[in-house]
């Protein structure tokens, strides 16, 4: 209904146009479910339904933008119609932009999905079911997102498709607990018990003596939710060309060529499987996958339309240039024989308060958080006590990165500021010869 509601309004906003006006439109829309659980009982359920639109209007050089909130009736022309004047208004008043970038090339489009999940009311209850006995704590958010553009000259794109993200934590005493989070398109109780079965097995180490570590080299496993924490620091201006550009990027020395990491590492942007729409508010298309790293070397970065058209390039992403469903390759390490890998060391599962302590050299800081443990001869043997560390990625990425899991696990943004959030990684843990903790 959304989808042909939105051509409604760009059909009859083209009526509406003056001589050299030109437009965009941008809807994003959901019909999301959200449920809240506390001890292992729902504590509160809700439903959201909603729809913004944000409306671009253009002369020559000239932009300015209003969003307007939506009821799917024809109300919604008559806030466009009383939207105009006062778009106009700001116009004359605004600048030209000079690196103002449109698509001047009509790529309609759609991809819509199969609604595949069950009721809420079946999530909950497979969740209450394995969560049976157990303090967890959680939210369950699933639905349906959608995403439109229309312009001036005809385009037309949307996207439409259910999803699913349940960020949850089994407690256990104090400030310990284990925390997982479960995504996709599909529901599948199956493997969610199975995480709940494994979490509650962590829980229970977590009341073991506290293993206290002197600052040094150890060697480490890191989670897909612990690398996803190193790997979302490269989104902050380490995949865009602007910043490569500007020399800020903490890939700068990759990109030159004078680092380099493990030829095991693949890294791409893979829009084309994620949550999120391939077209964008310029109604450019990105590609289905841009290959970021291949083989340990820089292979491109993340061109959003302004750089574009400042650097005389094809733009592949968004403007703010990052990644949006970001993939690193799956290695040859099955999941079941992580700890007898690792044999010695830390396993991590969690990692907080990231942050550069060298940007130049990609260096980070961060804390371990909840579930990380000390493995002795492949098990594990005690919780451990929380750690500073301090390193570089183009040391653990690079000479350190002993092995990547053939397993990967799909990790959703768990924001809804606003509306659900589509960023996602889909990532293999990763086994590293030494991990530098600091304190």
């Amino acid at each position: 209904m959304m989808r042909a509601h939105l051509q409604t309004l760009a059909a009859a906003l083209n009526g509406l146009l003056r001589d050299g006006e030109a437009y965009t439109l941008w809807l994003e829309a959901e019909r999301s479910d959200f449920i809240r659980f506390n001890h292992g009982k729902v504590r509160q359920a809700g439903s959201v339904e909603q729809a913004y639109l944000d409306l671009r209007l253009i002369h020559g050089r000239r932009q300015v933008t209003q969003q307007l909130s939506l009821c799917g009736g024809a109300d919604d022309l008559a806030l466009i119609e009383a939207a105009l004047p006062a778009l106009r208004a700001a116009l004359e008043q605004v600048e030209d932009d000079p690196f103002l970038l449109l698509n001047e090339r009509v790529q309609s489009g759609e991809r819509v999905a199969a609604g595949a999940l069950p009721p809420a009311e079946t999530m909950v209850a497979d969740i209450l079911a394995a969560a049976d006995g157990h303090d967890l704590v959680g939210i369950l958010a699933s639905g349906e997102i959608s995403f439109g553009f229309a312009n001036h000259l005809g385009q037309f794109n949307w996207q439409q498709g259910e999803s699913w993200h349940f960020d949850w934590s089994l407690y256990s005493h104090g400030d310990k607990a284990v925390k997982r989070s479960r995504a996709g398109s599909a529901w599948d109780a199956r493997a969610l018990r199975a995480d709940i079965d494994e979490a509650a097995e962590q829980l229970a180490l977590l009341k073991l003596p506290l293993k206290t570590l002197e600052p040094g080299e150890y060697r480490a496993y890191f989670t897909p939710t612990a690398l996803s924490g190193l790997l979302s620091m490269l989104n902050w201006g380490g995949l865009s060309e602007k910043e490569l550009r500007a020399k800020r990027s903490p890939l700068l020395k990759l990109a030159s060529g004078e680092a380099r990491l493990s030829p095991r590492v693949a890294l791409a942007e893979a829009g084309g499987e994620g949550l999120g729409p391939l077209f964008q508010g310029e109604g450019f298309i990105r590609p289905e996958r841009v290959e970021l790293i291949s083989g340990g070397e820089h292979r491109s970065s993340l061109i959003g339309p302004r750089s574009a058209r400042e650097f005389g390039l094809e733009p592949n992403a968004g403007a703010d240039e990052y990644a949006e469903a970001m993939q690193l390759a799956a290695g040859e390490l099955p999941r079941d024989e992580v700890l007898s890998a690792l044999g010695t060391g830390v396993y991590l599962s969690n990692l907080w308060y990231l942050n550069f302590s060298d940007r130049a050299a990609c260096r980070i800081t961060g804390m371990t958080r909840f579930a990380c443990f000390w493995v002795e001869d492949g098990k594990i043997v005690a919780p451990l006590g929380v750690m500073r560390f301090d390193d570089s990625l183009f040391r653990l990425l690079g000479d350190e990165l002993e092995a990547l899991t053939v397993e990967r696990e799909l990790l959703v943004d768990a924001g809804s500021y606003g509306g659900r959030a589509t960023q996602s990684k889909l990532l293999p843990g990763a086994l590293v010869r030494s991990l530098r903790f600091s304190l």
